[in-house]
């Protein structure tokens, strides 16, 4: 990778504090506010992947109209207001064909840095991105209006948005917006253009959207697919930024995809794969001086090297990112780091370690999140706390404690995420079928079962496999041959 070049081009028109929508969230942190926007948007069917980082460009005014997922939730949460009483901008403004063919006509087309589309123009704002699960299309049954006007600009369009077959169920896994132009040129062999703002916002949201997808639908599926964007966002990189801030968000961008696509191959069982990414991200912290990517990459490498039967290397890795985040001022993040430490010292079949690491995690985790938390830590609740313990127990051989928290992950988890609830189940049947409960750990394995017509995941189909291994001396049991049966119906996976 080469530094990116910084130019100076006419600037856009800064954008306008939502002061409205900042007067609405209180004395609620962003965080507070993000977990209330998610929760409406469960209560009227709607799936939304809203944080701390979403709700402050908001108010930042960086986003001047939500899309139809979020303005059904806003509305449902603010009844009888109007968007723009809730501080947007009204949507033909920001999407307005009118606006657009007057600033054609002028030629402003002609002499914009990509990416730096002006407000009457814009047809994208960089996160105002569908939420839903599947692809918008005309008769979905939650959105009859389709989001993006037919006549919009080419350059502007979604070019990339592919539809997938994923168990049975159409997922979109795609670039967005100004990431597809570039894709193309990388694709045919030509340069991408400078990089601007909306590449930046584009990258960002492609890795939200993985990390989304990966929750619902686990890793096997995914990782091809989202290698693409990856070597989209190296070519920006090389191709410079219009502005240094742009260049940082870029950098940043780059490494959370690299660290992304390395998860992808780490959980689908690349672990070569997903040591290359790890250390790509790795390596793209420490030119830039990005302490948070830093630490977000030894954590990955940590649990990487925990899996793949290196438990020193493991505990060395865990230790140093939390010698990275020590400045960043999330107590819950330290916690997941110290929790990575404990799976290395469990691999070490060090107890003590192990226990002083679990402690300083559960303190750490008890002091509740901030807003210095990492927008990619959403996943690192309580049930994800109770489940990485009970793999720690579960290699130390105490299976009884590792079912317990196991357990108690299963029951903590939000159902919409099912590869997690998918991965705790599988841990739960695994800790009671080595803890000499057969009939519980059938009952257990059978509700995974029901999940993998959703999930593809590597992990979770070797976890199952090896419970199927330990029960099949106990199946006269209840439950379990019937467990066994269909387990052994399962389609072989790669």
């Amino acid at each position: 990778m080469t530094s990116s070049t910084v130019t100076s081009p006419r600037p856009d028109r800064p954008p306008r504090p939502n002061l409205a929508f900042r007067r609405l969230r209180g004395k609620r942190s962003p965080a507070e506010f993000a977990a209330a926007v998610r929760r409406a948007a469960r209560e009227i069917g709607e799936r939304v992947s809203c944080d701390a980082r979403y709700i402050g460009r908001v108010e930042a005014g960086e986003i001047r109209c939500p899309n139809y997922a979020y303005e059904r939730v806003f509305l449902h949460m603010f009844p009888g207001r109007t968007l723009t009483d809730l501080g947007f901008a009204p949507r033909s403004s920001v999407r307005g064909r009118r606006a657009r063919a007057d600033e054609e006509a002028t030629g402003a087309h002609a002499d914009r840095a990509p990416g730096t589309a002006s407000e009457t123009r814009r047809a994208r704002e960089p996160y105002d991105t569908p939420d839903t699960q599947y692809p918008h299309h005309p008769h979905h049954p939650h959105d009859p209006h389709h989001p993006y006007d037919p006549h919009d600009d080419n350059e502007e369009s979604d070019v990339l948005r592919r539809a997938f077959m994923m168990s049975g169920a159409t997922v979109a896994a795609a670039s967005l917006g100004p990431l597809a132009l570039a894709h193309d040129a990388v694709a045919a062999g030509r340069p991408p253009r400078r990089a601007g703002a909306g590449h930046a916002g584009a990258l960002e949201e492609a890795v939200r959207r993985i990390r989304l997808l990966d929750d619902r639908h686990g890793a096997d599926g995914l990782y091809r697919r989202a290698a693409a964007p990856l070597r989209t966002a190296y070519a920006l990189l090389d191709a410079g930024a219009t502005r240094q801030a742009t260049a940082d968000r870029l950098y940043a961008g780059a490494g959370e995809l690299a660290i992304s696509v390395g998860w992808l191959a780490h959980d689908s069982g690349r672990f070569d794969d997903a040591r290359s990414h790890y250390a790509e991200a790795l390596a793209t912290s420490r030119m830039t001086g990005d302490p948070a990517l830093e630490a977000h990459a030894f954590c990955n490498m940590a649990f990487l090297a925990r899996d793949a039967g290196r438990p020193r290397e493991a505990v060395r890795a865990a230790q140093a990112a939390q010698r990275a985040a020590r400045s960043l001022g999330s107590a819950r993040l330290l916690s997941l780091l110290a929790l990575r430490e404990a799976g290395g010292w469990a691999g070490l079949a060090d107890r003590v370690g192990c226990e002083q690491a679990l402690t300083r995690a559960q303190a750490l985790f008890g002091q509740g999140p901030s807003d210095a938390d990492p927008e990619w830590m959403t996943f690192y609740g309580e049930a994800e706390l109770e489940g990485l313990e009970a793999q720690c127990w579960s290699t130390l051989g105490d299976w009884p404690r590792a079912a317990r928290h196991a357990r108690r992950a299963a029951a903590l988890q939000d159902p919409h995420f099912t590869r997690n609830l998918a991965l705790y189940s599988a841990e739960l049947a695994d800790d009671l079928a080595r803890g000499g409960r057969p009939d519980e750990a059938a009952g257990a394995g059978m509700r995974v079962l029901d999940l993998l017509g959703e999930v593809q995941s590597s992990r979770i189909h070797t976890m199952l496999a090896g419970t199927a291994r330990v029960l099949l001396p106990h199946r006269r049991a209840s439950g379990v041959s019937a467990f066994l049966d269909r387990h052994a119906s399962l389609p072989r996976t790669a």
